[in-house]
């Protein structure tokens, strides 16, 4: 075995393929790794722009929330749609190609091509930014935290699909459901202390109001918030899933949807029921 093959693994016979499918299970960790993790930045991405708006910013975010989750639920049919009409796979490249033309099919895979790496980009860096203040020392070390993560998940995806939905499964887990538990934990102070939590630690006042509403912020604020990406790759690699290709595909983008719909949700009524005031640095 030479060290490319210990690292990447030894390459795979066609007709063993088969080994390599996975359920939904498994493509629940791979395929929405980057949709459900935005749910950690994007909030807070929403958050930073209402800054000029003082504590009134706050009260704008289940409104801008409820926004970005209708255009998940247009994605969602709409994705669905794609698995069904393009069971052989496929993403925007074959339904540009398609229906708009050949000429268009290289357009869309540019733009989706220029997504992946900024999903990537932003989810690392965000995660990383996450780690340094929690803990600070390692602040001098965040580009070669950034990059050694980014080398580790690319050896992963080039070892295989079933292998990195093994190895991404953990995290995965451990996000969404420390997640979960701090918005049901949230939820559940609300209701014990009808309608009015007290947070264990006061919380900073919020800044002053320096700007009244206008819609080009509030357009802003959606645009930001967008970037809690709903998309699930599954649609795009159906063919790596076991049997029933086109269920399984459909099945992980529901649960993918349905769980990042759950977090941005929880989210935003926590933030506006506590009163969160947000700040430059996050919420």
């Amino acid at each position: 075995m030479n060290i490319l093959d210990l690292v990447v693994g030894k390459p795979i016979k066609t007709s063993d393929e088969r080994a390599e499918q996975i359920g939904p299970t498994q493509g629940t960790p791979i395929f929405g790794l980057d949709g459900l993790s935005s749910a950690a930045y994007g909030p807070e991405a929403a958050l930073s722009l209402p800054i000029p708006l003082g504590l009134l910013g706050v009260r704008y975010i289940v409104t801008i929330s409820a926004a970005i989750i209708t255009l998940f639920a247009i994605v969602y049919f709409s994705y669905r749609q794609t698995i069904a009409a393009y069971p052989s796979g496929g993403g925007s490249y074959t339904v540009a190609r398609f229906n708009l033309g050949a000429s268009a099919g290289p357009l869309a895979a540019a733009a989706l091509l220029a997504d992946y790496i900024l999903t990537a980009a932003v989810g690392i860096s965000a995660g990383v930014g996450a780690l340094v203040s929690a803990v600070p020392p390692l602040l001098r070390h965040t580009v070669s935290l950034c990059v050694g993560i980014l080398i580790v998940i690319t050896i992963m995806n080039l070892r295989g699909v079933r292998e990195a939905g093994t190895a991404f499964a953990v995290p995965t887990c451990l996000f969404v459901g420390t997640l979960l538990i701090t918005i049901v934990a949230g939820v559940l102070r609300v209701l014990f202390s009808g309608g009015h939590p007290t947070p264990a630690v006061p919380l900073p006042p919020p800044p002053a109001m320096t700007e009244a509403v206008s819609y080009w912020l509030l357009l802003k604020v959606f645009a930001s918030g967008c970037t809690a990406d709903g998309r699930g790759s599954g649609q795009q690699r159906r063919q790596g899933f076991r049997r029933a290709h086109r269920k399984n595909a459909q099945r992980t983008l529901s649960v993918i949807i349905f769980l990042l719909v759950g977090l941005l949700a929880g989210i935003s009524y926590l933030v506006k029921t506590y009163g969160i005031p947000c700040e430059s640095e996050g919420f």
